[in-house]
């Protein structure tokens, strides 16, 4: 068969859409391994950001599952038990099992969870001081 290609159309590389799938690709690979993205999704919403600012907050740096809940009171039960797992896979929070009955757990933060405290405090500072141009009805 003969190629007929209509006059004024361009012909296309056959290769362009495959340059354009491999350009897409490497900004999607970049996106996905960029530094803030991945750290602020371990801990950004606001139910982690609020674990670990009760931790932070307690005078003996130990809560257990039920303390935190009391101070939660608006994050069911599930979805504090699932931020808490989320946060020790990530190494904010550690969880502590005493083998006793009925079994005590105790959640504190790590070493790496305590040096995040200096920014979420500044965070928190700032909510405080642009409250209001922020929360408007």
């Amino acid at each position: 068969m003969a190629n007929i290609q209509a006059k004024g159309s361009k012909q296309r590389d056959p290769l362009s859409s495959l340059k354009w799938a491999s350009c897409e690709e490497a900004r999607r690979s970049q996106y996905l391994a960029c530094p803030i993205r991945q750290v602020v999704s371990r801990f950004g919403d606001k139910w982690s950001l609020l674990v670990l600012f009760m931790l932070n907050r307690s005078e003996t740096g130990v809560l257990r599952f039920n303390e935190i809940r009391r101070l939660m009171t608006d994050c069911s039960q599930k979805m504090l038990s699932q931020t808490l797992k989320n946060l020790e896979q990530s190494h904010l929070v550690h969880r502590e099992v005493f083998p006793e009955v009925p079994p005590r757990v105790e959640y504190s933060l790590t070493e790496t969870g305590q040096s995040l405290m200096p920014a979420l405090m500044a965070l928190i500072e700032w909510g405080k001081e642009h409250f209001q141009e922020i929360v408007t009805d």
